[in-house]
């Protein structure tokens, strides 16, 4: 499949991992050798200040660190919506205005850029195949972001705003019971 890159994946009502249960991941990389993205909606209840508090003041709404997925973590990686045409140092972009921003980079190198800044502990990882497996046996439904999503203030509502503004029957899924036992 490898067509995943820069998509997101919204878990099925179905898909009952506790990592990814009702959850939105971006995919950051899908290729032959696997796939790598961050879980959009699983904010934690700390902030930035004990691990990382050069980058407290700067992050978005809700300025938690999110639980980026099951690997690594004890690893951080930051996502970023940089102004158009700049390319601050310690910045990658991944497409349009969404970039990786390297943690080492001191803040005021990056900061004046950045419309907004998201700070994952951990990732979601597939190795090779995996990920397009769980499409085809129905984990994952593959759909487009919308400039809003990655930096939601709302990431608790995410999954379900996503499906609503899908086409057809999808949409309808937003509004499945968490235990379809009992409908």
């Amino acid at each position: 499949m490898e067509g995943c890159t820069g998509r997101l994946l919204v878990a099925t009502p179905g898909l009952r991992d506790r990592s990814f249960r009702r959850s939105v991941v971006l995919v950051l990389e899908h290729a032959g050798e696997g796939a790598l993205g961050v879980v959009l909606d699983h904010p934690l209840e700390v902030d930035a200040t004990s691990v990382l508090p050069q980058w407290q003041p700067h992050l978005s709404a809700p300025s938690r660190l999110f639980q980026g997925g099951p690997v690594a973590r004890d690893t951080a990686l930051a996502l970023a919506d940089v102004a158009d045409g700049e390319t601050p140092p310690g910045v990658r972009h991944l497409g349009d205005r969404l970039a990786v921003v390297d943690l080492d980079a001191p803040p005021v190198l990056v900061v004046d850029a950045v419309r907004a800044l998201r700070v994952f502990i951990g990732y979601a990882g597939w190795s090779a195949g995996q990920l397009d497996e769980e499409i085809e046996a129905g984990g994952w439904f593959v759909v487009d972001h919308v400039p809003g999503d990655v930096f939601t203030p709302d990431p608790g509502g995410l999954w379900r705003r996503v499906l609503r503004r899908q086409p057809g029957d999808l949409a309808l899924l937003s509004t499945a019971p968490d235990d379809a036992s009992l409908n």
